[in-house]
């Protein structure tokens, strides 16, 4: 049986829920999938023991979590020899403007090239506004950036903007990938020369 691997980094908790709902969709084709938070377990998983991996990763103030950076800097070799993709979980995508979506692209590209990864495929997932999670400074500082963006800014409640059919749909497409690839087993890592 193929195993998976979908590593994720959270500062509020959201992508946690998406590598979670990832990892359920994987499962119901059959694959073991094991869903791992960055940084925080006493084993640090590797990539050669997955056919696949799934890295999950949140926007904030630019960039990804830096446990999530440092695992995929330190494992790019691996991720290169297997069926790979790349979760970009953030709010600005829902904003739907060409200027929002180039800064998008480039965080990403930043991230891609700063850890030496090229995944095989990559997604945006809109995020989550966690208002009732946040502490009375972020909270003010979240209303005012969702203002701008004629967002919702009732501060009493959360919203989540997450399409999960589209996240579900996105795990099967993996799973296809996969099996186009051939990943049932490990590959070998390939040596950089």
């Amino acid at each position: 049986m193929s195993r998976i691997l979908v590593l994720y980094g959270t500062t509020d908790g959201h992508t946690a829920k998406v590598a979670a709902r990832l990892g359920d969709a994987l499962r119901s084709r059959a694959l073991a999938v094991d869903v791992v938070l960055a940084g925080r377990d006493r084993t640090i998983p590797r990539a050669d023991d997955y056919a696949a991996v799934v890295v999950a990763a949140s926007v904030h103030a630019g960039g990804y979590q830096r446990r999530v950076r440092r695992w995929v800097r330190e494992q790019a070799p691996a991720l290169a020899a297997r069926p790979t993709a790349f979760v970009s979980v953030c709010l600005g995508v829902l904003q739907r403007d060409p200027a929002v979506d180039r800064e998008l692209a480039s965080i990403m590209g930043r991230f891609l090239e700063a850890t030496g990864w090229r995944p095989t495929t990559t997604k945006v997932v809109a995020g989550a506004l966690l208002y009732t999670q946040y502490n009375w400074l972020k909270r003010q500082i979240m209303k005012r950036i969702v203002a701008k963006a004629k967002g919702d800014i009732d501060t009493s409640r959360d919203y989540e903007y997450t399409d999960w059919a589209e996240v579900e749909a996105f795990a099967r497409e993996f799973a296809t990938l996969m099996v186009e690839w051939g990943a049932s087993t490990p590959r070998a890592t390939a040596l950089a020369s």
